[in-house]
């Protein structure tokens, strides 16, 4: 008969049981390696390509038609590499928690060697100056995550999904740990 649970949750509860303690004990061993691994694939991208956020996600459509919402971006951010008027880059501006994603269209060398820079969106009116700390006009080097060296179209639109809504991160999340948990070795 049915209970207040669907079959396929009994079923799933009954999978459970019928599960030693060493199966599930080696499941999350596998799914502990799992994310190990993701974890050490980052820290090593990070050394690579120096920068402290390899790999971006397009939240807004200001570089349309360059990027769109949901694009993944590559980056790398070598110290020793000039930035160049055209490039587009990826900036941390103080008081806002999100990196923004535009192009360089200025670029102001002083005599010591010292580069600012200013950017702009593609698909934006005005430059970013707007966007920039009260009195900042320039960027500097320091502000600079990293530069778009490749990206993946759309790949990143699950990353806007569950920024969006909530509530489907944590049922991903579910749906992969049952999934781990009950994968059985074939």
């Amino acid at each position: 008969g049915l209970g207040p649970f669907p079959g396929a949750a009994m079923d799933l509860f009954g999978d459970l049981r019928r599960m030693n303690k060493r199966q599930l004990y080696y499941q999350v061993l596998n799914f502990a390696m799992i994310v190990s691994s993701a974890l050490m694939i980052w820290k090593g991208l990070i050394v690579i390509t120096g920068s402290e956020s390899p790999i971006v996600v397009v939240l807004s459509g200001s570089m349309e038609p360059a990027f769109h919402r949901g694009d993944l971006l590559f980056l790398t951010n070598f110290h020793d590499d000039p930035i160049r008027a055209g490039e587009i880059v990826v900036f941390k501006v103080e008081g806002r928690d999100i990196p923004i994603v535009h192009r360089v269209i200025k670029i102001h060398e002083k005599e010591n060697g010292n580069i600012k820079f200013l950017t702009k969106g593609d698909n934006n009116e005005v430059d970013d100056r707007g966007l920039y700390k009260e009195g900042q006009n320039w960027l500097e080097k320091k502000d600079v995550v990293g530069r778009a060296r490749g990206f993946l179209p759309y790949v990143g639109m699950v990353t806007i999904i569950m920024n969006d809504y909530p509530k489907f991160k944590y049922a991903l999340l579910a749906v992969m740990g049952a999934y781990v948990l009950l994968k059985r070795e074939s």
